[in-house]
C-alpha cells in the first residue's frame, strides 16, 4: 500500500510536470497591440491641431496687429483735426478781436502803432499829420451819427435812414459839405456822387472808414499827377466800364456849362464840343478815352486833367486846410 501511493504520487508530479513542460512549449497566440497603436494615432492628431492652433494665434495676432493699426491711425488723424479745427477757430476768434479793436480805434480816432505804420507806407501823411486826420475822422464821424439820429426822428425819413444807421463811417452828405466848405469843390451832384464812389477803390459807394478815407485823402492832396490823373478818370467813367464815351462827356459838359442857353437848340453846342474833346483825348481812335488815352492827353498837357468838371482841390485850399492840422 505504501508503494502503490507513492508511485501515483510521483505519476500526478510526472503529469503536472509534462503539463508544464507541454505549457512552455506552446506558443502564446499574438494578442494585437490595440494599446500602442492609439497611442501613436492620438499623437498625430495632437500634432495637427498644434499647427492648427498655432496657424490660428498667429492670424489672431495678425489682425489684431492690423485693427491697433487702423486705430492707432484713426486716433492721431482725429487729433490732428482736432488741432487744425482749434487752431482755425483761434484764428477766428483772434480777426473778431482785432477787428473789434479797429472799430473802437476808429470811433475814439486812435492808430495803433501797427496800423499807423501800415497807413504811413500807403499814404503821404506824417504820423503827427495822421493823428490830426485822425482827429477830424472821429468829429466827422460823430456829425454822420448825428444827422443820422436827427434823420430817424422824422417818421417820414425812418424807412430810409435805417438800413445805414448802424453803418459807421463818413457818409455822402457829410462828405459833400466837406468837399465844398474845406475844399472849394463847386460842383453838380453828379460829380459829388462819382468823387465819393471813387475816393475809396476798395469800397465804392459805402460810407468812408478811416483806412479808406485817409488813403483817398493822400491822393486827393499830395498825390502824384499820375495819381490825380486816375482818380479824375475813375470820377468821369461815370458807369465804371474802364472808358469814358461820347455819351458820358455829353453828360458830364452838359452838366457843368452855365446853363444860360443863347441857343434854340443849346444841346447841339454840347455835342460839338464832345467831338472836340474826343480828338483831343481819344488817342487811339477807337471812340472812346481809355485810361491810357486819358493818361497820355493829361502827361502832354496837364491842364485838361479836370477838361469833363472839378474834382480836385484848388492850391489855396490844400494850404489852408493842412494849416488847420496843428501839427
Amino acid at each position: 500500500m505504501g508503494k502503490a501511493a507513492a508511485g501515483n504520487q510521483a505519476d500526478m508530479k510526472g503529469g503536472a510536470g509534462g503539463g508544464g513542460g507541454g505549457g512552455k512549449g506552446r506558443s502564446p497566440t499574438p494578442t494585437p497591440n490595440r494599446g500602442n497603436g492609439a497611442v501613436g494615432g492620438g499623437a498625430s492628431n495632437a500634432a495637427t491641431a498644434t499647427t492648427a492652433t498655432g496657424r490660428s494665434v498667429r492670424s489672431t495676432l495678425q489682425a489684431s496687429k492690423t485693427i491697433l493699426k487702423t486705430v492707432s491711425v484713426f486716433l492721431a488723424s482725429g487729433k490732428r483735426n482736432s488741432n487744425n479745427q482749434a487752431k482755425a477757430s483761434a484764428a477766428a476768434r483772434e480777426k473778431r478781436r482785432q477787428l473789434r479793436q479797429r472799430k473802437m480805434d476808429e470811433l475814439s480816432g486812435k492808430i495803433n502803432p501797427k496800423l499807423l505804420e501800415n497807413l504811413r507806407k500807403k499814404t503821404r501823411f506824417s504820423k503827427d499829420e495822421l493823428d490830426a486826420l485822425c482827429r477830424i475822422y472821429r468829429k466827422l464821424v460823430s456829425n454822420c451819427q448825428y444827422a443820422a439820429k436827427t434823420l430817424s426822428s422824422s417818421s417820414s425819413s425812418a424807412a430810409i435812414v435805417k438800413p445805414h444807421a448802424t453803418v459807421e463811417g463818413i457818409d455822402r452828405i457829410v462828405f459833400r459839405e466837406l468837399l465844398h466848405s474845406t475844399f472849394d469843390i463847386v460842383t453838380e451832384e453828379i460829380l459829388m456822387e462819382r468823387i465819393f464812389c471813387s475816393w475809396d477803390k476798395a469800397h465804392e459807394g459805402l460810407p468812408l472808414r478811416l483806412e479808406g478815407w485817409l488813403i483817398g485823402l493822400s491822393t486827393f492832396l499830395r498825390g502824384t499827377p499820375a495819381e490825380r490823373a486816375a482818380f479824375c478818370f475813375r470820377v468821369y467813367d461815370l458807369n465804371t466800364d474802364g472808358f469814358i464815351t461820347k455819351d458820358e462827356m455829353f453828360t458830364l459838359l452838359r452838366n457843368c456849362l452855365i446853363k444860360q442857353p443863347q441857343d434854340e437848340d443849346p444841346d447841339e453846342g454840347v455835342k460839338d464840343l464832345v467831338e472836340i474833346v474826343l480828338k483831343k483825348f481819344d488817342l487811339d481812335k477807337d471812340g472812346k478815352v481809355s485810361l491810357e488815352d486819358f493818361m497820355g492827353t493829361v502827361a502832354a498837357e496837364p491842364l485838361l486833367i479836370e477838361a469833363f468838371g472839378q474834382c480836385l482841390p484848388t492850391d489855396s485850399a490844400v494850404v489852408s486846410f493842412f494849416s488847420t492840422l496843428q501839427v
